[in-house]
């Protein structure tokens, strides 16, 4: 109430102030002041006061009044009459929100709204900003307004003082998520009061509506956005259009309505765009026609003249088949026809082609009553007739469209467009027979958009949780790009009739190729392809021969599909099919199932044929279902005559790695988050990476190994975790080996490790099918044994290939640990025995050096036992030594008497014979017994060497025992043995 009073005591000061000065003022004119309403006190009263346009100008303003409850408020369509202060409708070519505002007109930012731009917070982690975002904001083009494209952080902001609770609503396009798009409400206190919504959904499908309430009180609006691109592509912006306030206390006039609209009765909330070949200026209340050699888009200002038509504003396309079984080649106008084919040099449009015999239906379909209709349950077609399966077969259902002359009822074709984004009631594609194509549109950035949709899938056997690959179905269609310009296609997938999701994006030209997407969910399915010429918009149509062709689709599993073609089952006594249980694989000799042996898993899809047992990869594992292989976290390898044993059940739990700071071609920072499990029991994956910016739900991905780019931008809950993906779904092997199913891991990518001890490679292989990667994308992941790095270890990357790969499709990891250690054994320790002290001798074990092993065996207990000392060997050696010396000492006596024995019986016979050699024949023999005279000595001067004593005494000896001297005869013949 004080607050009133002083507003009322600074009036009367200004009228007594004018009352002064009277003489040179004039009366104030109605036309010369208007009305406000003071501020409300804490009653929730206002006065309402007189206010000159320009002050100083008049007198005599009318006297302040009691004004309307702060609480009152006018409703949609009427606004506040401050004179009668009572509610009016607005006049016809206006309209009024009631308590709120509405800005739809973005020629220039309007009044209240701020644009400022930031850069990432230096201290986040990342590094130091690298470029000035100074110039980065939000951009008004007409409709709408639109964010950033670079990699900065910009934001919208708008405050407004709401007298009771109201809403704030708008429509936006948010197409790539490679932006992070939020829009978030602080009170006064800078506290934000709409968290849950705060993270925008992005958009594939035109204009989206959001709503949020607000509290009564100061509310400080924000859409911000912060661009990241880890490739050189260009994100699409965020538009914004349509933001109504709701909550104000009142409005006081009405809003004309902006150019391209109208508002024909008065009280109007809204106004209604201008149909196609009409316009209006601003505050209409109709839409004049265009004069007939002009034409106007749908909610357009003004008439443009018709351009002459050229070549590039017609398409062809083919009739559909007549009861006679022939189509016609025919030739259309491209819609929306803005061209004029009477002006001079314009080009007609071509005469129809002849007939001619229309292909054949689409596979499982067979011709009836002039048109293809699905053949019935139980048979297959090739397109010409439908066939009843043979006993023991059943069909394969799904869709398969390779002939194109009308679009199947399951597909819808529309075009949206590139400048409002709004859907336009044309055909976006055209049937060509032998391929289905895009049409012109009305701009060349328009998107051409198809669909198909799909109501379910019927696989033929259930998808268990524990396999390596969750497919349910998938889709393979073969397509071609002629592009002259920066054209893109792309491929989206939605589930349960949510946003599409682009899954792959072609851009340029390209051969005819194929592409299959997997499909691992059991729902209601739309596949969608949008192509669009360009990005830039031009006026008519340049780039019309520009068009993409999709020549084929297939969808296995369709739910209520048709067959072409049967397969093998198992039959029952009804007569009908039954699945083999899991983990069995249909013999087809027998036709009976059979269980995959152990070591062994299912592989194949039965629209490629029957699945087989297919052997796991080395150190793996299959389960019990044969429906996967897996590693237990330990494995037995053999090394140089060793065999080696491993268990690392703490490698199974995920180890996180984040490589960077890295930055874009344009300079933004990011960094790659890495998750790592090595292995699971029955194949459990605890690798996990999230999305937490594109979906209000956090989205999550896991794998053996996977990966998600992290972004540092201003919030409590830390970086921002985005575009998860799996490197790693199934375990292909482990191996000392480096190349495993075509994966290769050189070992000149990390340091080199012990010699004695290789790495250990695990061999991962991702479900994800890719553009570049066509057999998924693929990890390997070096286990290294470092006994001083307790669990987990530290995992990197190769310093070559900072982000994990260097092709984009094998990522190369290291995981250094003590858990990649062997099981230490008897290999791994040595002996050392000691001397020989006090009669004992011990034997200690000690482990080989640099010790590579952790666990298993523990070194075996200290060996004690008894031993002779030097001491006592020395004694032994030196008496062996005396009584060895003297044996031989009497062995050399006892030859050496010996040897003088047998010289003097030598030299007593040899007398003999000298002196009987002239009366005596010669003796026979000069044979002495042993032992005669044998003490008979001689003495002789000349003495023999003892080599030739020892010499003589080996002298034979005859058999009678008598030993033979040989003599030499006195004539000096040959000698004669005795």
């Amino acid at each position: 109430m004080a607050g009133a009073r002083w507003a009322l005591l600074v009036l009367s000061a200004a009228a007594a102030a004018g009352s002064g000065a009277g003489e040179r003022l004039h009366v104030c004119k109605e036309s010369e002041y208007h009305y406000e309403y003071t501020a409300c006190d804490s009653s929730g009263s206002r006065w309402r006061v007189a206010v000159p346009h320009t002050p100083g100008l008049c007198t005599g303003l009318p006297d302040p009044v009691r004004g309307t409850e702060c609480s009152f408020s006018c409703r949609a369509g009427e606004f506040l009459d401050m004179k009668a202060q009572r509610c009016r409708p607005c006049a016809e070519g206006t309209y009024s929100l009631g308590t709120g505002v509405r800005f739809d007109e973005w020629d220039e930012l309007p009044h209240g709204f701020a644009s400022a731009a930031t850069s990432l917070d230096s201290g986040d982690g990342f590094g130091d900003a690298v470029e000035n975002c100074t110039g980065s904001t939000w951009v008004p083009l007409g409709d709408y307004v639109a964010s950033n494209t670079d990699e900065c952080t910009a934001t919208l902001m708008y405050a407004v003082n709401l007298k009771q609770s109201g809403t704030v609503s708008f429509e936006y396009i948010y197409p790539d998520s490679s932006i992070v798009f939020e829009f978030f409400v602080q009170n006064d206190q800078c506290q934000a009061t709409v968290e849950e919504s705060r993270w925008m959904r992005t958009t594939e499908k035109g204009w989206e509506f959001h709503s949020v309430e607000l509290s009564r009180g100061n509310n400080v609006l924000f859409w911000r956005t912060t661009a990241f691109a880890v490739w050189s592509k260009v994100p699409k912006p965020v538009l914004v259009r349509n933001i109504g306030i709701t909550g104000v206390a009142f409005t006081s006039e009405c809003f004309p309505c902006k150019p391209g609209t109208f508002a024909a009765a008065a009280g109007s909330s809204s106004c209604q765009p201008c149909p196609a070949n009409t316009a209006s200026g601003k505050g209409a209340t109709s839409c004049q026609p265009c004069e007939p050699h002009s034409y106007a888009e749908p909610g357009a200002a003004s008439c443009k003249p018709r351009p002459p038509c050229t070549d590039k504003d017609y398409l062809y396309t083919h009739s559909a088949c007549d009861e006679h079984g022939e189509t016609q080649l025919m030739f259309k106008w491209a819609e929306p026809k803005v061209c004029s084919e009477e002006l001079p040099q314009a080009a007609k449009l071509p005469p129809s082609g002849g007939r001619t015999r229309c292909p054949p239906c689409n596979p499982g379909f067979a011709a009836a009553n002039g048109s293809c209709q699905p053949c019935p349950m139980g048979s297959y077609s090739n397109g010409s007739g439908c066939l009843s399966c043979p006993m023991g077969t059943e069909p394969v259902l799904g869709l398969e469209y390779k002939w194109w002359n009308v679009l199947p009822p399951n597909m819808e074709t529309t075009v949206l467009s590139g400048i409002n984004f709004e859907y336009k009631g044309i055909a976006g594609w055209e049937v060509a027979g032998d391929y289905i194509y895009t049409a012109a549109g009305a701009s060349d950035n328009d998107f051409m958009i198809l669909t198909l949709l799909v109501p379910g899938f019927s696989p033929p056997s259930p998808v268990l949780e524990d396999t390596e690959s969750k497919e349910v179905a998938r889709i393979t269609f073969v397509f071609e790009m002629i592009c002259t310009v920066n054209c893109e296609l792309y491929f989206m997938v939605g589930i349960n009739s949510h946003t599409n999701t682009p899954v792959e994006t072609w851009t340029g030209p390209r051969g005819k190729q194929s592409y299959t997407y997997v499909v691992e969910k059991n729902a209601t399915m739309s596949f969608t392809w949008a192509f669009q010429r360009t990005p830039y918009h031009e006026e008519g149509r340049r780039y019309t021969s520009d068009v993409a062709k999709l020549y084929s689709i297939n969808v296995t599993n369709v739910l209520g599909g048709v067959a072409s073609f049967c397969r093998r089952c198992v039959p029952e006594t009804s007569g009908s099919c039954a699945p083999c249980p899991p983990g069995n694989v249909l013999d087809h000799g027998s036709g009976t199932c059979r269980p995959c042996p152990s070591g062994t898993y299912l592989q194949g899809h039965p629209s490629d044929g029957l699945p087989a047992c297919h052997p796991c990869g080395p150190g793996t594992y299959s389960n019990q279902l044969r429906s996967l292989c897996y590693n237990n976290c330990s494995v037995v390898l053999p090394l140089r005559g060793r065999i080696l044993h491993y268990e690392f059940p703490a490698l199974a739990a995920a180890a996180a790695l984040d490589t960077g700071p890295a930055f874009t071609p344009r300079g933004r920072r990011y960094r790659h988050h890495f998750r790592v499990s090595l292995c699971g029991q029955q194949g459990r994956r605890a690798a996990a990476c999230a999305d937490n910016v594109t979906d209000t739900r956090l989205r999550v991905v896991r794998g053996y190994v996977c990966q998600a780019t992290l972004l540092p931008p201003e919030r409590p809950q830390g970086p921002i975790s985005s575009q998860p993906i799996s490197l790693g779904d199934r375990i292909l092997g482990v191996t000392t080996s480096s190349t495993l199913d075509g994966i290769t891991s050189p070992a000149e990518l990390f340091p080199p490790g012990h010699p004695d001890l290789p790495d250990i490679i695990f061999f991962y292989r991702s479900n994800d099918v890719t553009q570049p990667c066509g057999s998924g994308r693929a990890t390997a992941v070096r286990l290294r044994c470092d006994p001083l790095r307790p669990t987990p270890g530290t995992l990197s990357v190769p310093s070559k290939c900072p982000e994990g790969t260097c092709d984009g499709c094998t990522f190369h990891f290291l995981w250094v640990t003590a858990e990649g250690c062997p099981r230490c054994s008897n290999s791994h320790y040595r002996p050392i025995v000691s001397a020989c002290i006090g009669g004992i001798q011990r034997t200690t074990y000690v482990w080989r050096e640099p010790r590579l092993c952790r666990g298993g065996r523990s070194l075996p207990p200290q060996l004690v036992r008894p031993c002779r000392s030097m001491d006592f060997w020395l004694k032994v050696g030196i008496s062996a030594g005396t009584g060895a010396a003297a044996l031989l000492a009497a062995l050399a006596t006892y030859f050496w008497k010996k040897n003088q024995k047998l010289e003097y019986k030598y030299s007593k016979l040899v007398m003999s014979a000298a002196a009987k050699e002239s009366e005596l024949p010669a003796p026979d023999t000069c044979a002495i017994m042993e032992g005669e005279d044998a003490e008979d000595e001689l003495v002789f001067a000349t003495k023999k060497s003892l080599f030739g004593k020892i010499k003589s005494l080996t002298s034979k000896r005859l058999p009678d025992g008598f030993d033979s001297v040989p003599l030499k005869t006195s004539s000096g013949g040959s000698a004669m043995e005795l």
